[in-house]
């Protein structure tokens, strides 16, 4: 038995990079360097995708900046009384109930923010969330033809338009502010072409991300993998706010060029799938290395194939000792006296995970890939989580700017910086919920899980997070791991499991449509709750947060029948699994499949 992939012959297509590094080194790589090139690259990749998308969150506040005070004043910054250092080097106090009219500011020289036409008049809320929708429902509508294409076209070469595409039109945004552009419908449309060029990211990187990686795991290291979103927000976060001072254009054009030399690195070094190299596939490995020499059937992972041979010979003892064997099969219970019945059948319920070596598959339909078990929940479910996750994407700064802390307003520069705990969170829910799913077998149990709590501590950061700094902090990053954890869980781990499903027969061209599928329902809702969010903050914040508890409740409730079937099967495991170790006379064996297929 082969212990590495061997070379195959196939098409060669290797990017202009890899040429470039092959002739330099003077002979090829192995598949442990494409494995790590291929998680860099992409890590960096969807990294960007989201660094381009924080900037319009920054800058609401400068495009619309005014802080009415309770008598109808003005805030005014004041940096007498700075935090103690190390906070003082990022963030910056504003003077505590201190208010002004316009001409008492004025007089003193410390100028008025007046905003930027057409977003700082009494619509001003409703305006900022028209240009997320604009952005976000595009994203969504490109998503699901995207994932289509992206079965059918080189994704190497489909990324990188997405990311040069993308970046153009981040940074016309901001060149707004230099061709001094006050129309709303320009702003608009900008928005609306650069979310459809956005369409093209996740539904690749994962799709990529499967061709290279097998479902060893798949939790844990696409949790840390997914750690791509919160690092993306963060850098773009700081690089917005930081740009903030030399004009709000800057804050759009630094991460559109960042976007712009990622596409760069795509197109020189990505490698979409072990065939361009001559390797084989995960999934062609674990098929080749367990070809049974007598009859040409293929079995699963070589730890499966193990446990395919204990239970054939657990299986003959049972016959020969006269006891047969008790097969559990959705519920029903089968007992087989004869051996090579027996045998067929667990080889059977073995190999019908296994791909056939090489295989030309068609690309699988729209509407089949919504018929696959588990894709619909999950994407409702999605729908809502997204809402959750990307309203405080786009509005966690403006909300922090325009809320008191220990009674002070932030500054825009220090709202930007200290929105960052809420991804740095997110990166600890994420690998937390993958690792998690992986040890339970359960991904619905830790999506519906990490909802649920989100619900009081989305409760306790609206009500007591300004009563201190610290405890702001602390529940801002509890609020990103919970309501992260789940959304990179479901937009990974589950959509790359789906897209493998035993239902598909093996067949690896849906991973890129249902990961679309997915993602794309879950963009519906990112688009909706920036929008509800514009208009229901004009009324108080506190309708803003009841809609984003009201979302995490009905994301956990949409996974209720995963939750219960992978429950059922839990108990159903410890029922049998007992009687088998303690060498029970019957031989139990479990032929359904689980979402999760341990290799």
């Amino acid at each position: 038995m082969s212990s590495s992939p061997e070379r195959v012959k196939h098409k060669r297509c290797n990017p202009p990079g890899i040429l470039i590094l092959n002739s330099l080194r003077g002979k090829e790589f192995d598949i442990s360097f494409y494995r790590a090139l291929v998680l860099i690259v992409t890590f960096i990749a969807y990294a960007c995708y989201h660094a381009s998308r924080k900037p319009s969150s920054i800058v609401k506040s400068v495009l619309h900046p005014e802080i009415a005070s309770p008598t109808g004043g003005l805030e005014y910054p004041s940096l007498s009384d700075p935090f103690p250092w190390p906070l003082s080097l990022v963030y910056t106090k504003r003077a505590p109930g201190v208010n002004a009219s316009r001409e008492v500011i004025e007089g003193l020289g410390l100028g008025v923010q007046k905003g930027w036409p057409p977003f700082n008049g009494k619509r001003g809320n409703a305006r900022l969330g028209e240009i997320d929708v604009a952005f976000l429902a595009f994203y969504a509508f490109g998503m699901y033809f995207a994932g289509h294409l992206g079965d059918r076209v080189n994704l190497r070469l489909f990324l990188t338009l997405g990311m040069v595409g993308s970046g153009a039109f981040v940074c016309l945004f901001g060149m707004g502010y230099w061709w001094d552009i006050h129309v709303l419908w320009y702003f608009l449309f900008v928005q609306m072409m650069a979310g459809l060029f956005q369409a093209t990211g996740w539904p690749s990187v994962v799709a990529i991300i499967g061709n290279w990686f097998g479902k060893r795991k798949r939790g844990l290291i696409m949790g840390i993998w997914n750690a791509h979103t919160s690092v993306g927000n963060i850098v773009g976060s700081l690089i917005a706010a930081s740009a903030l001072q030399a004009g709000w254009g800057w804050s759009f054009v630094y991460p559109g060029l960042l976007i712009i030399s990622g596409g760069l690195l795509v197109y020189l070094f990505l490698v979409v799938e072990p065939a361009e190299v001559g390797l084989l596939s995960p999934y062609e490995v674990n098929g080749s290395e367990r070809v049974d020499t007598s009859n040409g059937r293929q079995s699963l992972s070589d730890k499966r194939a193990t446990q395919v041979d204990c239970e054939v010979g657990r299986a003959r003892n049972a016959i020969d000792a006269g006891k047969g064997i008790v097969f559990c099969s959705n519920g029903a219970h089968i007992k087989l006296d004869d051996f090579q019945d027996a045998e067929r059948v667990i080889l059977h319920s073995a190999e019908d995970e296994a791909p056939v070596l090489q295989r030309s598959d068609p690309a699988v339909g729209f509407l089949e890939a919504w018929r696959i078990p588990g894709v619909a929940p999950f994407a409702f479910c999605l729908f809502f989580s997204k809402l959750v996750a990307y309203t405080f994407l786009y509005w966690l700064p403006f909300y922090i700017r325009n809320t008191k802390i220990e009674g002070y307003y932030l500054s825009e520069k220090t709202a930007g910086n200290l929105s960052t705990l809420f991804d740095l969170g997110g990166v600890v829910g994420g690998i937390l919920a993958g690792h998690i799913s992986d040890k339970l077998k359960a991904r619905a149990i830790t999506a519906a899980s990490f909802m649920y709590c989100a619900i009081p501590v989305l409760y306790l950061y609206n009500q007591y997070g300004g009563v201190s700094l610290y405890l702001n902090l602390g529940l801002m990053a509890l609020a990103g791991l919970f309501i992260n954890g789940p959304y990179a869980l479901i937009t990974t781990a589950v959509s790359a499991d789906l897209g493998t499903h035993s239902s598909l027969k093996g067949n690896a061209k849906a991973l890129a449509t249902v990961t679309a599928i997915i993602d794309g329902t879950g963009s519906v809702g990112a688009a909706i709750g920036p929008l509800l969010t514009g208009f229901l903050s004009e009324r108080g914040w506190d309708k803003v947060f009841d809609m984003l508890m009201l979302s995490a409740f009905i994301a956990g409730l949409l996974l209720f029948g995963l939750v219960y079937a992978e429950i059922k099967e839990k108990f159903e495991r410890l029922r049998y699994f007992p009687r088998q170790i303690m060498g029970h006379d019957d031989f139990v064996g479990n032929l359904r499949q689980p979402l999760i297929v341990d290799e």
